[in-house]
């Protein structure tokens, strides 16, 4: 059903929300897009840093001991 919108169509589309919602709706409404886009990525970094810092905490060094270690 979607697959022949064209650039026709979503210039359609676009002036259609732009006239029922108005600039200002629409500009505040990509501002809170923007911001919850930034907090998700913001939490997946947290999330990354926190599992390297796990998997760092529970890290075991399994080198070999040499001779010249052991004195």
């Amino acid at each position: 059903m979607l697959n022949n919108i064209g650039l026709p169509g979503l210039l359609l589309i676009a002036v259609v929300v732009l006239v029922l919602f108005g600039r200002g709706k629409i500009s505040s409404l990509m501002g809170e897009v923007g911001k919850g886009i930034t907090a998700f990525k913001r939490g997946v970094d947290d999330g990354k840093k926190e599992l390297e810092e796990q998997s760092a905490d529970t890290a075991v060094d399994v080198t070999p001991e040499t001779e010249n270690d052991k004195a």
